[in-house]
């Protein structure tokens, strides 16, 4: 290890120089400190194996989920009682399985939900998606055309949207990020990456 004041060969572990005795200050580790797509103000950093780390990664929301739960118990309910009404005997316990049978149909969109995962790093978007056989979509960002955000009526009510975005390469298919929580803010994100790929920062 060399003296930052003299210059002097000395020993990797000496604290003092041999011949100035000026304290000997060790290298610290490096990072690459990249900008911030998100303007959040914290540098984004890239990891020691050269791989992206993400600027977002985010699910669809479950909003319409929790919706469909309340739907499906109220609906329970209401079969339960219809059923109690009309079968004394055994209309009870038919009601019962009937609205158990109804609660599984959020709980399989649920499911279904969370098995899709959108992720916006320095360079690309992931889309990962499946339980069993997981598959992960990479569409560079270098070849994206256009970022759409698209809303139906319930959706605005909701505050989500669809991010559509349409890809120059490949078979030129687009991707929709589907149900997603503020999804301006998120397009606004990916754009100004994109900018930032664009232009080479």
């Amino acid at each position: 290890m060399y003296c930052g004041n003299c210059g002097t060969d000395n020993a990797d572990d000496s604290l003092y120089c041999k011949k100035c005795g000026k304290l000997m200050e060790h290298e610290e580790e490096t990072r690459v400190a990249v900008k911030d797509a998100s303007g959040a103000g914290m540098p984004a950093v890239r990891s020691e194996d050269g791989s992206d780390e993400p600027i977002f990664s985010i699910t669809p929301t479950i909003k319409f989920v929790i919706a469909g739960y309340v739907i499906a118990a109220i609906a329970a309910v209401v079969l339960v009682a219809l059923m109690s009404m009309l079968f004394p005997g055994l209309g009870s316990v038919a009601g019962v399985i009937a609205g158990l049978s109804l609660l599984a149909i959020p709980a399989l969109y649920h499911i279904r939900q969370r098995l899709v995962r959108y992720t916006l790093t320095e360079t690309k978007l992931e889309i990962d998606s499946g339980f069993v056989s997981r598959t992960t979509t990479n569409v560079p960002l270098g070849r994206v055309q256009d970022v759409t955000v698209t809303r139906t009526i319930a959706q605005r009510l909701l505050g989500m949207g669809d991010i559509v975005v349409d890809n120059a390469g490949g078979d030129g298919r687009s991707f929709v990020m589907k149900n997603i929580d503020s999804p301006r803010k998120y397009a606004d994100q990916l754009l100004r990456q994109m900018g930032d790929v664009g232009r080479g920062v």
